[in-house]
């Protein structure tokens, strides 16, 4: 019974919600000319993202029509531990956001939460560079 119950375990593949493809429709307005890319200069907050452990929300400046400048104005940070998970996930979400070019990025191991309202906020805000 309890190898049938470990085989049964080991079957079962994480759970990956798919990240949604950057939308060409425009959804705000941007500040000056439209680059190669189809991003609109300017700077775009996406909307804040409530997680299990508290609010993610991320703000994109594009140029040139690419992605030049990643800020989180808001992570998760009631206590002690979602500060640190934010502290190591953060850059690494950033680094792979600009890498990219967009929202299409790997969650960070032992972030989930922080990493998903960091790609849901990510892609509002890209939604709203559209030109």
């Amino acid at each position: 019974m309890t190898a049938a119950g470990i085989c049964s375990l080991l079957a079962l593949k994480p759970h990956h919600p798919a990240v949604p493809p950057v939308s060409a429709a425009p959804t705000g307005p941007g500040s000056s000319g439209t680059g190669s890319g189809g991003l609109v200069s300017g700077t775009y907050t996406g909307d804040s993202v409530d997680t299990r452990y508290g609010p993610v929300q991320v703000r994109v400046t594009v140029g040139g029509g690419r992605l030049t400048g990643v800020v989180v104005v808001r992570t998760p940070s009631e206590n002690e531990r979602d500060r640190e998970i934010a502290g190591y996930a953060v850059p690494v979400l950033t680094s792979e956001t600009l890498t990219a070019q967009s929202a299409q990025i790997d969650t960070v191991s032992g972030a989930t939460y922080t990493s998903e309202g960091y790609v849901r906020s990510l892609q509002g805000a890209l939604d709203r560079a559209h030109g």
